[in-house]
């Protein structure tokens, strides 16, 4: 809490503080207690030092594949994870929505004048007792630089959108930084906050700040000023999981010998391993117990029930802001720019940009059904935009009635003409892919739907994608849920601060991804529509947070009643743990493994 090592100006303060009560404790006759008082100093930082690392070996599993463990490049919750083991923001957002300052040495606000009082700035200052994992010193530039990068178009970084607000950052000492924002910003506890806001250093990007980002040998072996750094990212390794051989990437991970807890992490050494699925992961944490933490455990209720009853693991499905959905391509996935790119703003979808289209879709869907492959870490979903809860819409309903969504379609005058079974109109048919990733849970998901809507004149082709390939890099493969190159695609996603408005920025016209930002803007939608933008920009610079919630629950429900979107489940994101592990404390702000520090051994 106080300093880096037993050496500092902390760890001073508490050996003066205990030599004192020492001294006041023998000279006031309580000899017992003076004693006490003396073994307790003498031994404390050898306890400290005992504690860090003498917990062993930490193994984790991620069905879905790690790539990189650069957080600014990452592509979705499996790098981020991976990231925030190395990397820490200023702040991140506990369970109940309160900052809590990592980096920072405290939270700016009104009454501390770190917040400016026109919403324009705030100044957050650093803590003094920081190290990056290789010995040198955190400063205020590398807040400078992680902006700088973050917001560099040759870059392409992820987490550009979190830095939107952001007229220039101010160095104003070594420790003191103050964020000027283009206009009045009220959301000014989202950029360098949670898992978008993690601070990388100067020193070791500065040279890959460009087009070269890639490039960097630090988007694999990170060194941050976290509880670990990256020992050794291994890209082919295996997993022995009862009889099943699982192809993994391997992640090792030692500690931070310069991280200012002296008793932290416990940890003496932590294997990440991304592979599989989440079955896999399942039997892996639940049944075997050949690891400590299972992610995102996306298993049928009843399966998941049973390896639990092996004794092994446990389940945790603590609250969330994730909503499982249907995503619906506004541009055609079938037809190709003169550079080759498909799903482009140049050709609108030749049937999902009609709204009689989405609503018969949106009908068609058994949203209970759904929930219940889920059981208990499901509920029927009516929103986009589902926490915190005062930004709940109460304005939105969901129905499933096949009937009327054919009627729709037969008043917009789709109809099967030629008796194939599938509807047409003016030379087009209703046939499309519907994609998402390798998981049980899924694949029933979209037989249900599948079935659904070929009952009402669909052809719907089914794609099943790799995780590590369809929540992989743009680089690699064109097979991602960034390119949707498919008219229909299902995953999880959510707003990853309590502040809704980066991720409602993720339906604006400017967003759109498309080859020229390489597909890291986050509309992968590729909708567009003014009325949505307008709310958007008036919430953006609104300071009176009831007028704000209103314009933040319209957009909400412009985006279901237009059916741009098709929540399906309010999903909370089971994981599995060993019955050893003990200090998890999950948020719906950040990645479980955020306060991975705290992790011990039972």
């Amino acid at each position: 809490m106080y300093g880096i090592s037993k050496t500092g100006v902390g760890s001073e303060l508490r050996s003066r503080m205990n030599w004192n009560s020492y001294r006041w404790a023998l000279n006031s006759g309580y000899f017992s207690l003076a004693v006490l008082v003396l073994l307790c100093t003498l031994t404390r930082p050898i306890l400290a030092e005992e504690s860090r690392g003498t917990c062993g070996e930490l193994q984790l599993l991620f069905w879905q594949a790690p790539t990189t463990t650069n957080p600014h490049l990452s592509i979705g919750i499996k790098d981020l994870s991976a990231s925030r083991i190395v990397y820490e923001p200023l702040a991140s957002f506990d369970a109940e929505g309160e900052l809590i300052p990592l980096l920072a040495a405290e939270i700016p606000s009104l009454d501390n004048g770190g917040v400016a009082t026109d919403g324009r700035s705030v100044t957050w200052k650093l803590r003094a007792d920081v190290t990056w994992a290789d010995g040198k010193p955190l400063t205020t530039d590398d807040v400078l630089f992680t902006f700088d990068y973050a917001t560099n178009t040759d870059v392409g970084a992820t987490s550009k959108a979190t830095y939107r607000s952001v007229d220039r950052v101010e160095v104003i000492d070594e420790l003191t930084i103050r964020v000027h924002f283009k206009d009045v910003t009220p959301a000014w506890a989202l950029p360098f906050i949670g898992v978008n806001g993690m601070i990388i250093p100067r020193h070791l990007f500065g040279d890959y700040a460009s087009a070269n980002a890639q490039a960097a040998p630090g988007n694999l072996l990170g060194v941050g000023t976290g509880p670990y750094r990256v020992a050794e990212f291994v890209k082919e390794d295996i997993l022995i999981i009862g009889d099943d051989v699982v192809n993994t990437v391997k992640i090792v991970y030692e500690p931070n010998p310069f991280f200012r807890e002296p008793d932290r992490p416990c940890f003496a050494k932590v294997v990440l391993r991304g592979g599989g699925d989440a079955l896999t992961a399942a039997k892996a944490v639940l049944r075997d117990g050949v690891v400590d933490y299972g992610y995102n455990l996306q298993v049928p209720v009843d399966t998941l029930q049973e390896l639990e009853a092996e004794g092994k693991g446990t389940l945790i499905a603590p609250p969330t802001a994730k909503t499982e959905r249907i995503m619906i391509n506004f541009t055609d996935p079938n037809r190709a720019t003169s550079e080759g790119e498909y799903s482009s703003v140049e050709f609108p979808h030749p049937f999902l940009t009609d709204k009689h289209v989405r609503q018969a879709i949106s009908l068609a869907v058994d949203r209970q059904a759904v929930a219940d492959l889920y059981g208990k870490s499901g509920r029927v979903a009516t929103n986009i935009l589902i926490s915190p809860a005062r930004y709940n819409s109460p304005n939105t309903t969901w129905e499933y009635d096949l009937e009327k969504a054919a009627d729709i379609l037969d008043q917009a005058g789709w109809i099967d003409i030629d008796g194939d079974g599938v509807r047409e109109k003016e030379g087009v048919r209703l046939s499309m892919v519907f994609q998402t990733s390798v998981n049980s849970v899924r694949q029933k998901t979209q037989e249900i739907i599948k079935q659904a809507l070929e009952s009402i004149g669909f052809e719907v082709e089914l794609k099943i994608i790799d995780a590590s390939i369809f929540f992989g890099p743009v680089k690699d493969n064109t097979n991602t849920r960034r390119h949707f190159y498919a008219d229909i695609e299902e995953f999880t996603f959510n707003n990853k601060s309590p502040d809704p408005g980066a991720y409602l920025r993720a339906w604006t016209c400017e967003s759109i991804a498309q080859k020229a930002n390489n597909w890291s803007a986050p509309n992968w939608s590729r909708y567009c529509n003014p009325d949505f933008d307008r709310l958007y920009e008036q919430s953006r610079t609104e300071l009176d947070p009831q007028k704000r919630r209103r314009f933040i629950v319209q957009m909400n429900d412009l985006l279901i009643n237009d059916f741009a979107v098709i929540p399906l489940v309010e999903r909370s994101s089971a994981f599995g743990i060993n019955h050893s592990l003990d200090g998890i404390d999950p948020t719906p702000w950040d990645v479980d493994v955020w306060n991975i520090k705290d992790w011990r051994r039972k």
